[in-house]
C-alpha cells in the first residue's frame, strides 16, 4: 500500500476531509433546524396573540391665560389623549410619559404624566396639563403667534414620548420607546371650547 511522505496511509488522509465535511454538514443541519423551529414558534405566537396596532387620538384640547409679551409666553394647555388598545391578549405598561407642545418646531412647554397600566381591549383617556411660564419664543415665532392670536385660535403639535412594556399572560417585555405625534391641533383662545379631534401618528 502506498504511503504519503509523512508516513500516514493515503486512505487516512482522504478520510479526514470527509469527516470534517460531515461534521460541518451536521452543524449546518442543526442550525437550520433550530432556525426553522424558532421561526415556527414566533409565527405560532404571533397567530395566537394576533397583535393589532394601538390607536391614539387627541380628543380634546384647550388653552387658558394666554399672554404673549416681549417674546415671552404664559399659558396653560390642557389635552386629553384617547388611547385605544384593541388587542385581545396584549396589555401595556406606560411607565414614563412626557408630553410636549411645539409651535413651528419650537418647544413651548413640556411636562410629565403619571404612569398607568392599560389592559387588553381597553380605551383609556390620558389627561395632561402643561403650564408655560415666561417661555422664551424666537422673534419670528412670537410674531406668528401674535398673528394667530387675532383669530382667537392657535395651531400646535402635541407630542408624547413614553417608555412602555408589553404584557402577555405572565410574560413582560423589556422597555421600548413609543412616540406619539398629534399634528396641527387647533386650540381656541375664546370661551368657545369646540375642538376638532386629531388622529395621531406613532413610532415604536
Amino acid at each position: 500500500m502506498p504511503a504519503s511522505n509523512t508516513g500516514v496511509p493515503a486512505a487516512a488522509t482522504q478520510q479526514q476531509p470527509t469527516r470534517r465535511f460531515s461534521l460541518v454538514r451536521c452543524v449546518a443541519t442543526c442550525l437550520l433546524a433550530l432556525i426553522v423551529l424558532v421561526g415556527l414558534a414566533v409565527l405560532i405566537t404571533w397567530l395566537v396573540i394576533n397583535p393589532k396596532k394601538w390607536v391614539y387620538t387627541l380628543e380634546n384640547g384647550s388653552v387658558q391665560n394666554f399672554n404673549l409679551t416681549n417674546n415671552h409666553l404664559n399659558a396653560t394647555f390642557d389635552f386629553v389623549l384617547r388611547a385605544h388598545n384593541p388587542n385581545r391578549r396584549v396589555s401595556v405598561y406606560y411607565d414614563y410619559i412626557e408630553c410636549t407642545v411645539t409651535y413651528e418646531d419650537q418647544t413651548i412647554v413640556f411636562n410629565t404624566i403619571d404612569p398607568f397600566f392599560q389592559p387588553h381591549r381597553n380605551v383609556s383617556r390620558v389627561k395632561s396639563k402643561l403650564v408655560a411660564l415666561h417661555s422664551e419664543m424666537s422673534p419670528s415665532t412670537s410674531k406668528d403667534l401674535m398673528i394667530e392670536k387675532t383669530s382667537r385660535e392657535i395651531q400646535v403639535d402635541v407630542r408624547f414620548k413614553t417608555r412602555i412594556r408589553l404584557k402577555v399572560g405572565i410574560w413582560k417585555s423589556n422597555h421600548r420607546t413609543l412616540r406619539i405625534v398629534c399634528y396641527s391641533a387647533t386650540v381656541q383662545l375664546s370661551r368657545y371650547k369646540h375642538f376638532d379631534k386629531v388622529p395621531c401618528e406613532t413610532e415604536l
